[in-house]
């Protein structure tokens, strides 16, 4: 078979133009990068993305990263659908989310715990839906100069020193570099010889859309049982999960509504009927994740990196997270712009965070099991999640609050998500952040720091005037993902802020 070759060499190739794909090569093409994204699937519209099964929870970091770069505003299903999972026997109260289905509520909620997040700050977290952000970000891509090739399934690649060459099929392309945001069963991972390692899974689990003859046997929200747990929210819409090992989604049988309402019945212990089996699909706990985030010039980034379970949303929020780290570090890279070692950051900060997850979808799993252990653990954690505290601290993991990268830098603040600080003019910082540059914020108007800003040109804006809660600070350094690099409370020492602006943005461009 003779091979077609695209002559044309872009920065990057992407694979998969899922959620990740696409944020991330909007933030490659906003730093001025070539991008082409390559996706195996023609049509980019399936039911599994829609409303109910598409339904996804962005978290505080999500949340932010999409209003830094100007389209949350785009989004509007969450303006409709505020809390979709709200269990009726909890009452009126504002479901916050879950932990194995153990639910926190607003109210338990002490925000003052968390001193970062002003007033001002963007929502912790917000429903939307696997098509409208797909939607929302293809649409900027195109605006942006990205290229999207659909029916494209990458087949293999060969890289050297200089760039990559990507098959797919009977043509090839060439680019500087390869993502792999092709999901679980990444093609880049696979053939770039990265190594997956993880648990097996403890448990099938089922999406359904289904007729149901007598719902009311069903209790509304999620339930565990001494058997798996089941969750019934919108009409005809129940998840099901079946300590098998796995065994039914491995197996590849079809499923049937024989097969759907025998473990319903079974799970729920009741006699339920389903009449209709629309949309059926299966999924499990597995959780692996690569050991390496880049091999050469091939990334890695979203499900292609890790999986788990999805419980509690984690999955989509860190992939997104993985997008908006690694934009700009290899957009820096390509330009010639970055530091020694920045893009190897890339691996040595979203790795930790994605271990966190797995770790914390296994203890979800560990929690529902069948059986006495498994229960005596999930009563401790409901009396847990029921205090204030508690709520406090399940709400902040499941919302991302906490995150915190371990930079150098003594300030608390280095390495968390910069407050979204309301200046004098009533501007916040993050409509500041729309075109992906850093921020040199100084509350102080040191004129040091302006002429620091000024040697980088546009790698960095400066910012001065004081704010409507300073949080106590003089000056704060963004990366421009939105996270401190540097912050200091009084008398800025220019030699430190030198530093830090180096490490993260390299030398200072020549004055001519």
């Amino acid at each position: 078979m003779k091979t077609t070759q695209n002559n044309s060499i872009h920065d990057v190739i992407i694979a998969g133009a899922g959620p990740v794909g696409l944020f991330l090569a909007c933030e490659l093409a906003l730093a001025k990068c070539s991008v082409l994204i390559l996706e195996k699937a023609e049509d980019p519209h399936s039911p599994l993305k829609q409303v109910p099964f598409g339904i996804r929870g962005l978290n505080a970091l999500s949340v932010e990263a999409l209003y830094r770069r100007d389209l949350l505003q785009e989004l509007e299903l969450h303006k409709r659908l505020k809390n979709p999972h709200l269990n009726a026997k909890q009452g009126t109260r504002r479901q916050g989310g879950h932990f194995a289905g153990i639910v926190f509520h607003d109210d338990d909620i002490d925000t003052s715990q968390w001193r970062y997040r002003l007033p001002s700050s963007t929502e912790t977290s917000l429903i939307s839906e696997m098509q409208e952000l797909e939607t929302v970000l293809t649409r900027r891509a195109e605006a942006l100069g990205v290229e999207i090739k659909r029916g494209l399934a990458i087949t293999g690649f060969h890289q050297t020193g200089d760039g990559v060459t990507v098959q797919s099929g009977n043509r090839s392309f060439q680019s500087k570099w390869l993502v792999g945001c092709d999901g679980s069963r990444s093609v880049v991972r696979k053939a770039g010889g990265f190594e997956f390692a993880g648990t097996e899974p403890e448990f099938t689990g089922y999406s359904t859309l289904v007729d149901i003859a007598d719902p009311e046997k069903l209790s509304p929200g999620r339930n565990v049982t001494p058997t798996g747990m089941y969750l019934q929210s919108q009409p005809g819409y129940v998840i099901i999960q079946d300590f098998d090992g796995g065994a039914f989604h491995h197996s590849k049988k079809p499923i049937t509504l024989e097969h759907v309402q025998e473990v319903l019945r079974r799970i729920s212990n009741t006699d339920v009927t389903i009449t209709a089996l629309h949309i059926a699909t299966t999924w499990t706990d597995r959780a692996r994740q690569t050991t390496s985030y880049r091999n050469g010039r091939v990334l890695l980034a979203g499900d292609a990196a890790h999986i788990h379970a999805p419980l509690g949303g984690q999955g989509l929020n860190l992939g997104l997270g993985d997008a908006m780290n690694l934009g700009w570090k290899l957009a820096a890279t390509i330009q010639e712009k970055a530091p020694e070692n920045l893009l190897d950051s890339y691996y040595t900060e979203r790795y930790p965070l994605g271990a966190q997850v797995l770790d914390w979808s296994r203890a979800q799993v560990a929690i529902m099991k069948p059986g006495p252990t498994a229960r005596a653990l999930n009563a401790i954690i409901r009396d847990l999640i029921d205090t204030r505290d508690g709520a406090t601290y399940f709400a902040g993991r499941v919302w991302g609050v906490n995150t915190h990268y371990n930079l150098d830098g003594n300030h608390p603040l280095i390495g968390r998500s910069v407050p979204n600080f309301e200046l004098e003019d009533g501007t916040r910082i993050g409509e500041l952040m729309h075109d992906g540059q850093g921020i040199l914020l100084d509350f102080d108007k040191n004129a040091s720091l302006k002429t620091l800003a000024n040697e980088y040109g546009d790698q960095i804006k400066y910012i001065s005037g004081s704010a409507k809660d300073q949080l106590g600070l003089s000056a704060v350094l963004i990366r421009p993902d939105g996270f401190v690099a540097w912050a200091v409370d009084s008398g800025p020492n220019l030699d430190d802020a030198a530093q830090a602006a180096s490490c993260w943005f390299g030398d200072p461009i020549a004055i001519v």
